[in-house]
Parts: C-alpha cells; structure tokens; sequence
C-alpha cells in the first residue's frame, strides 16, 4: 500500500524502480561513469597525494560530472534529505573491497566529520551511511568519534567552491588511543583536490602506528 502511495523512483531517470532495484534503475547504474580504482589496479587516485602522506590503498566508486548523473546523485545526497543514496553506494562498494586482499586488512573506518552545527541542520553526515555500510561489509568498527571538524566551511558539491573553502577546514581529533596499530579507512563522499582528506589523514597519523587507506563515493 505503501509503495501505491509513494511509489520508488530513480534518483536518476525518474522512472519507477522495478523488484530489487533501489535508488538506481539499472540502466542508470549502467551509464555511470565508473572509476574503480580497486579493480583496476590505477593507481592515479592514490598519486594526489604523493609526497603529502602515505596511502596505501585508494578508491573512488564513479567519476563526478558536473551536470551529470553523479552531480545530481551528491545534491539529493546532501541537499534533499536522501540519506539512502549513500548506503547504496556503500554496500556497492563494502561487498568488493570484501574480496580484496589489500583491504581485507582494514581495522577501522572514519569518516570526513561534518562540523556540529551543519550536522543539526542537515540531520545527518552524507558519508555516514557509506562508511556504515563498508564496514558492515568488511566485519569491522565504525568510529565517527575520532575525527572532529571545528570550523565550518560552505557547500562542497560544486568544485570552484571546495577550492575556496577547502583550505578553511580545520580538524581535530579525541580518543586517539583506540587507533593506535590501526589500519584506517578514511571515508568521503567526494575527492578533488585532496586538501581535505590531508587534513583529516595527518591528524590521524598523530596516533602511534597507523597507516591510511582511502575510499570515496566519487572523483573529479
């Protein structure tokens, strides 16, 4: 009854989603345009950040385009209240990073926090239900009390924005001690220039022993 009332429909094409289709009809899911690094091999997402910090794994789901598909998948994401978009895109990714050697081996995921006061007003952090879901996946801890955002910084789904408000982002961390040894999942909806998941990654680094892997919904 539920469904007469409120039918499904794509985020993408509007169309009504068929049994077992969920955010995405599968003609949608097949015009994404698909990045893949962990089943690739590239490693052209992991060399942004040579020479910034060690990575040892990094990964991107789909390619941002700007006008496209993807862009419209990350405003409902972070704009319209569609939290749903971001566990699909983690259990899509947590069920292929399980069957890979090199991230069979994480012990953790945190996620890119959201400052306190943009949390309260969006109701929820847009990565959280793709990190939850990876981890779900990989039979490990979620830990969104690590990492702490401490100044605010404007929207980040346009790229001329995140290059203006990247460099105003400021993290912190707490309870560093329960990841010391770790092997860390770093989590975030979108990578363009890296600056924000630096930041995140070398106040994660203060722990003793940690090493860093990378894994995001998507990449300019």
């Amino acid at each position: 009854m539920l469904n007469l009332l409120f039918p499904k429909v794509c985020v993408g094409c509007k169309q009504l989603l068929l049994k077992g289709e969920e955010v995405l009809c599968l003609e949608c899911i097949h015009s994404l345009p698909l990045a893949g690094f962990h089943k690739t091999g590239s490693s052209l997402l992991k060399d942004k950040f040579y020479g910034r910090f060690i990575v040892k794994n990094a990964t991107a789901i789909v390619y941002f385009q700007k006008r496209g598909l993807t862009q419209e998948l990350l405003h409902n994401l972070k704009y319209r209240g569609r939290s749903e978009i971001s566990n699909f895109f983690g259990k899509w990714l947590g069920a292929e990073l399980a069957e890979i050697a090199s991230y069979k081996n994480v012990d953790v995921v945190i996620p890119v926090p959201l400052h306190k006061q943009k949390l309260k007003k969006r109701g929820y952090n847009q990565v959280e239900g793709f990190g939850k879901e990876i981890a779900r996946a990989l039979n490990i801890p979620y830990r969104d009390d690590v990492l702490i955002k401490i100044s605010k910084s404007g929207s980040q789904v346009f790229k001329t924005r995140i290059l203006r408000f990247e460099t105003e982002e400021v993290f912190t961390t707490q309870n560093l001690q329960t990841i010391a040894n770790k092997h860390i999942l770093l989590v975030d909806d979108i990578i363009t220039t890296g600056a924000t998941l630096e930041k995140c990654a070398l106040q994660l680094l203060k722990a003793k022993n940690v090493s860093i892997s990378i894994a995001t919904i998507a990449t300019a």
